[in-house]
């Protein structure tokens, strides 16, 4: 008998993406999965439910268990630092941090201020360079606290750079690439490990074909 599985998936591109991924995969998703507006969704022939959260939100719920898998963006792992196994770049939604601030300026001498939504990414990132800052900690539109004068820096995600652009804003130092993981949880790969196995091997193939 099939072991059933939840997957915790982010809201947006990278739920897109993935979706396409398990179809290539073989799993036979509904044509209404696209366009739901349901946040918990069962796929009793797969014997799969998925929970569509915020992106942010889906290392938690691996954490501790409501979820069996996860996929998440590594900007979110390294920021969130929870206690989930990595199985497989998935290879999606490829980007990076960095950063980024007006065009010929310097940061203040004494703390200057970095904003981002990323504290702990940012922090680690400048004690590295021997830099102590100021993180100040922001949920959106991080793009507008140099132009206010908010922050020195930011240190944000960058896909095309036409954010930065289009808002004055320069491209400094690149931080870290990111792209899509899938994670597990610790006691559900001990409890339900073929079936996550499998799982995983599928999605292997169809990215390794992808990626050549």
């Amino acid at each position: 008998m099939m072991t059933e599985l939840t997957i915790a998936m982010p809201k947006g591109r990278i739920f897109d993406e993935a979706l396409e991924l398990l179809k290539q995969a073989g799993y036979n998703l509904p044509p209404e999965f696209d366009d739901s507006r349901r946040l918990i969704i069962e796929v009793p022939e797969e014997k799969l439910t998925f929970i569509l959260a915020k992106p942010m939100d889906v290392p938690t719920y691996v954490e501790h268990g409501v979820a069996d898998l996860g996929i998440a963006g590594k900007d979110v792992m390294l920021e969130e630092e929870r206690d989930v196994y990595e199985l497989l770049d998935l290879k999606i939604s490829p980007c990076y941090l960095a950063v980024a601030g007006l065009p010929g300026t310097t940061m203040s001498e004494v703390a200057p201020k970095i904003a981002t939504k990323y504290p702990t990414i940012a922090s680690g990132y400048f004690r590295e360079q021997g830099e102590q800052v100021e993180i100040i900690k922001l949920n959106g539109s991080i793009e507008l606290a140099p132009m206010i004068g908010l922050a020195d820096r930011i240190v944000d995600i960058v896909s095309t750079g036409r954010t930065l652009k289009e808002n004055g804003l320069v491209e400094y130092e690149k931080i870290v690439g990111i792209t899509s993981r899938l994670i597990v949880n610790p006691v559900s790969y001990r409890m339900k490990d073929e079936r996550i196995d499998e799982l995983a091997e599928r999605l292997r193939d169809v990215v390794s074909r992808i990626t050549v």
